[in-house]
């Protein structure tokens, strides 16, 4: 189960808006998205959560690139909403890396040289996502919350503390 909703900041503070993400395949479907809720070009934020494992914030201002942050890599990886956010960018990889398998490197009983059948399945590309925050945590920094306090925050809560700290925990919750 995921929450997805969208902040806008307009000069009458913040209006939010319930979000469907099915029909969104890529980042910048995304940012289309979030820029069709604000005609200003204002500030607009992204809250997506999941099953309280893991949480994301896409930032869109105006024509700028998205600045992204997510609480749990490793947990975001295993939601398809979660791979919109993972970037090869946010991972630090180069762009259009793969972390699959070496094909000429697999053997015709399935396994990689110098890999035995015993090893752990997720293998080493599981390994490349962290079990932790990845990507701008001063994303929210101007908005009054910190690096430190976005760092800190509980994925179960997240994105009601955030919504309080800037002002809009009622907007939020209408959509919520």
């Amino acid at each position: 189960m995921y929450f997805a909703a969208l902040l806008a900041r307009t000069e009458d503070g913040w209006e939010a808006s319930d979000t469907e993400l099915d029909d969104v395949e890529t980042l910048s479907d995304l940012a289309d998205l979030a820029r069709e809720a604000s005609p200003d070009e204002d500030t607009v934020l992204v809250l997506i959560e999941q099953e309280d494992a893991w949480f994301g914030v896409v930032r869109v201002d105006g024509e700028d690139d998205p600045r992204i942050y997510v609480s749990d890599a490793a947990a975001a990886r295993r939601s398809a909403y979660g791979e919109l956010l993972l970037t090869d960018e946010l991972l630090g990889r180069e762009p259009g890396s793969d972390d699959g398998p070496d094909l000429d490197a697999l053997d015709l009983d399935g396994t990689e040289d110098g890999e035995s059948e015993d090893d752990d399945e997720e293998g080493a590309g599981a390994d490349a996502v962290p079990h932790s925050p990845v990507g701008d945590s001063e994303i929210l920094d101007d908005l009054g919350i910190s690096e430190k306090e976005l760092r800190a925050l509980d994925a179960d809560d997240a994105l009601s503390a955030i919504a309080e700290a800037l002002g809009a925990s009622e907007v939020l919750e209408t959509v919520r």
